[in-house]
């Protein structure tokens, strides 16, 4: 069976790193696979996208992202329509195709071939922009109905947790279809495996007997990464000094230089540690490589997951698996994949309660082992790869 999946942006963030991960588990069963995106750096992707693993094309990477910082959605919407009219002229002849976040060129794909068309959704975009001017609602007038309206041309809907689902049913209401759950998994593969890489070849300040409070989001306003900054004063607030320097904060996260917010947010986020009083005490990273990633998770106490009605969160299941306990917000996705005092904590998004969480991992309340060993079995029981690669075949063979 020929799959091509269509994608706008093939960055390392979490929606990249599932299509990544659907494109190696449909190889792995033999499936002809192909990746078409807007946007490819082979210096800001995952491996497989360069390394020969998977067949990538790139088409309408000359259409700009903006126009002068607007008009964001109408271009992507553009730009994926360029995307698929490429696949109809180079006669590309898939069986299926997967289409991930931007439904506009759907339509098109309906139209001009004979494919089954599935589309994955993480979010409603309509959702995730503001409408503050009146300029800006009168643009959302008209791009928000042509996605409900070509969301609603695709075979078959496809969701990343039960939160989105929900989400989906009640912003999509002309959609009487009911989406499928098909949740993001990890390639275990990738954590199991020995990489020659320190501590100390990525922070060459750190001390062996420092505990690592990790933070891993990219770096957009919407995670609510001021949140672990904070929880993490309030954590060191009252302690000495010699002890406070058994401590370290890393906030690392995706950071691409075209993205002018991802530049604005790290330098807001930079000050705000200085603010706090937490900067001789906090390491940023932009865009770690998926060894160093693993490398942090490995190594941290816990994983500080900050943002709120996160739509699933693929960072928790990565520590989960590497053993390390998850404080996130109770909401959203992570709600579905952490059992609160058992492989983590799940709390409100206020840094004395995120506080109080930290301080329950680093002293002998609870037992961190116990924990990650939890954690670990839980990835391994309901969110493993080949789970992923399993349901994602049936349902294929079901179109």
């Amino acid at each position: 069976m020929n799959v091509v999946f269509l994608h706008p942006d093939l960055g390392i963030g979490g929606a990249e790193r599932l299509i990544v991960d659907a494109a190696v588990a449909l190889k792995q069963k033999e499936y002809q696979v192909k990746i078409i995106t807007n946007h490819h750096n082979k210096d800001h992707c995952f491996p497989e996208t360069r390394d020969g693993t998977l067949n990538v094309e790139v088409h309408g990477m000359w259409i700009p992202r903006s126009f002068f910082g607007r008009f964001i959605a109408f271009l992507a919407y553009v730009k994926m329509i360029c995307a698929a009219l490429c696949l109809v002229i180079f006669r590309e002849k898939p069986d299926i195709i997967i289409v991930d976040q931007v439904s506009a060129p759907i339509p098109v794909l309906r139209w001009f071939t004979n494919a089954k068309i599935l589309f994955y959704c993480h979010f409603p975009d309509l959702l995730l922009t503001g409408r503050q001017s009146f300029v800006k609602r009168l643009y959302r007038s008209v791009i928000d109905p042509i996605e409900e309206v070509t969301t609603s041309m695709a075979h078959k809907h496809l969701v990343n947790s039960d939160f989105t689902r929900r989400v989906f049913k009640t912003t999509f209401k002309s959609i009487s279809s009911e989406p499928e759950i098909l949740y993001p998994s990890i390639n275990l593969l990738a954590f199991d495996r020995e990489y020659d890489l320190s501590i100390q070849d990525v922070i060459p300040d750190y001390r062996s007997d420092q505990e690592v409070f990790l933070s891993i989001n990219r770096y957009e306003r919407k995670k609510n990464l001021p949140l672990a900054l904070k929880a993490f004063g309030h954590f060191i607030q009252n302690l000495s000094p010699d002890v406070q320097k058994k401590y370290r904060l890393i906030m690392a996260g995706g950071y691409d230089e075209r993205v002018e917010e991802n530049v604005n947010h790290y330098k807001e986020l930079v000050n705000l540690s200085v603010e706090l009083g937490v900067a001789s005490h906090t390491t940023f990273l932009k865009s770690p490589s998926e060894p160093v990633k693993i490398l942090l998770l490995k190594m941290a106490r816990a994983l500080i997951y900050t943002p709120d009605k996160e739509h699933f969160g693929i960072v928790p299941l990565e520590a989960m698996y590497c053993r390390t306990p998850v404080i996130a917000v109770n909401s959203g996705g992570p709600m579905e994949t952490i059992i609160d005092g058992v492989t983590g904590f799940l709390t409100k998004d206020e840094p004395e309660l995120f506080s109080d969480a930290m301080k329950k991992v680093v002293s002998n309340e609870i037992s961190g082992v116990s924990m990650g060993n939890a954690a670990r079995t839980r990835v391994e029981q309901f969110f493993s790869f080949n789970a992923f690669a399993n349901s994602l075949n049936r349902i294929l063979q079901e179109m």
